[in-house]
């Protein structure tokens, strides 16, 4: 059947979200390409030094991340300013933001070989043992800083607009419907996710800022010391709110474009409330559960870090999977690229959180968590979860603009990237099996077989992302282009 779909989305704003998404996606699909090198090299498929394995781990964690959440911060863009007025200058300097500290993180990395992980743990940055100078370690961690500032403009401009509107965060987040009341203005899944996300990035990302401050000057005056332990707890702290927060962001199309294509609306009940509430709180106290092997963390952080890691996937993804669900099920829905990347999504979604809450039961990560099994987890969470919203929302953008984008390379690419890239995450979740270290150059023979199955398989991945941003790249100069179309609101799919 023919679904008219309705986007009340400006021009300005369409055009503006394009290169926001197409750079993410181009910089996703480059750190695909170093993880691929990483994993022909633990295969012996072929031979690269120790030193340039470090340096592209480094960049591939690193790089996967940021171009995930510069793409979902397009999506934010887009979605909540039909509800509240973000500001585009404020967006497009996040977006500049993001280039220089990407430019200035290269140049820590290759000319300057710094190669310590997304991680930087202290005192790494400073004491390297010859391996990196200060100019290294400067670039990267001024890098990673100036990015780290642009997306706190970014996320307090959205706090700002969400607050003018609704009068502040609880309001934001339903508190007057979950305790019975009424609110006074319509509130939308999209602004409930928006503001889940920047309550938790803004405290990311300030503690990111700190300890990133405080390492860059160490650098220059060594008298200046940190608590390793402290440091640790604020780098986890920032890197896990922060990664994960990418799927929230691109949740917030799935809200968005499902009602449009079955006609059904996704509504704001109590229930939908509290799981938002709950996985904002819990978000930001998990990450102890990366520090299951510190015994010198307090012990009830630990057990907290365990519990929550076990709740924290819950509340949100299921009333997202079964709100998927209902308003698919007998719509009629017309699927095509977009709704099938998106659906995928949350499978991808589904199967990322099981392994997580099985590394976050202690035994368990007492032997795992060193291993390939987290790689595994976080490769289905973000890959067929975060990247397939992102390569979703490219597709929708198409179709809003009543581009029909469903050939046959489109169809195969799409089950080729799914099947795929299960592979390559099942490649990992077998390593951790037979406990294959996550972070190591070389590997022993009985773990190569795994390395080399794949790394063959992410050439399927390379290939239909490939196919995925050719599409978009190509016929993206359509978007917001039709001036008298976009007057209308309307657009049919065919």
């Amino acid at each position: 059947m023919n679904t008219i779909i309705s986007d009340n989305v400006d021009r300005s704003t369409r055009k503006s979200v394009i290169f926001p998404t197409l750079l993410g996606a181009i910089v996703i699909l480059l750190m695909m390409c170093m993880g691929t090198i990483m994993l022909l090299n633990q295969g012996k498929l072929i031979s690269i030094s120790d030193g340039f394995f470090y340096k592209i781990m480094t960049l591939h964690g690193t790089g996967m991340v940021g171009a995930g959440a510069i793409a979902g911060s397009a999506i934010i863009y887009y979605f909540v300013s039909q509800y509240v007025r973000l500001s585009k200058a404020i967006f497009m300097t996040n977006v500049i933001a993001f280039l220089i500290g990407v430019v200035m993180i290269l140049i820590g990395i290759f000319v300057f070989d710094f190669a310590a992980a997304w991680t930087f743990l202290y005192p790494l940055p400073a004491i390297s043992g010859g391996m990196w100078g200060i100019a290294g370690a400067f670039f990267y961690l001024g890098g990673m800083t100036i990015i780290g500032t642009g997306f706190l403009l970014f996320f307090l401009d959205v706090g700002r607009a969400i607050i003018k509107k609704y009068g502040n965060l609880g309001n934001a987040l339903g508190w007057p419907i979950i305790f019975g009341g009424k609110m006074k203005e319509e509130l939308p899944p999209a602004v409930v996710a928006a503001t889940m996300v920047t309550i938790v990035n803004t405290a990311a990302l300030v503690t990111g800022a700190a300890v990133l401050i405080m390492s860059i000057i160490n650098l220059f005056n060594p008298s200046f010391t940190i608590d390793p332990l402290l440091a640790k707890n604020l780098i986890y702290a920032f890197g896990h709110i922060f990664a994960n927060s990418i799927i929230y962001m691109g949740v917030i199309a799935v809200y968005e474009v499902f009602p449009k294509y079955t006609g059904r609306p996704w509504k704001t009940y109590g229930i939908f409330l509290i799981a938002w509430n709950a996985s904002t709180l819990f978000t930001m106290i998990i990450y102890p559960h990366h520090l299951l092997m510190d015994f010198v963390m307090p012990k009830w952080m630990l057990i907290i870090g365990q519990v929550l890691s076990y709740a924290n996937g819950l509340p949100v993804l299921v009333v997202t999977g079964f709100g998927a669900l209902q308003i698919i099920y007998r719509s009629g829905i017309k699927w095509d690229m977009a709704s099938m990347l998106f659906f995928g999504s949350i499978f991808g979604w589904v199967l990322g959180v099981v392994p997580a809450i099985v590394d976050a039961t202690i035994v368990i990560n007492h032997v795992m968590h060193n291993t390939k099994w987290v790689p595994g987890h976080f490769h289905l969470y973000m890959g067929l979860g975060a990247c397939a919203m992102i390569w979703a929302f490219m597709y929708y953008l198409l179709r809003v603009e009543g581009i029909k984008l469903v050939s046959y390379f489109d169809k195969v690419s799409f089950w080729i990237y799914l099947i795929t890239f299960i592979g390559v995450a099942g490649s990992f979740l077998y390593s951790g099996k037979v406990s294959a270290p996550r972070r190591w150059s070389q590997h022993f023979p009985e773990w190569v077989p795994a390395d080399q199955f794949g790394a063959i398989a992410s050439f399927g991945v390379i290939f239909a992302t490939s196919i995925f941003i050719i599409r978009f790249a190509v016929s993206s100069r359509y978007i917001g282009s039709n001036e008298e179309k976009m007057k209308t609101k309307d657009q049919l799919y065919a």
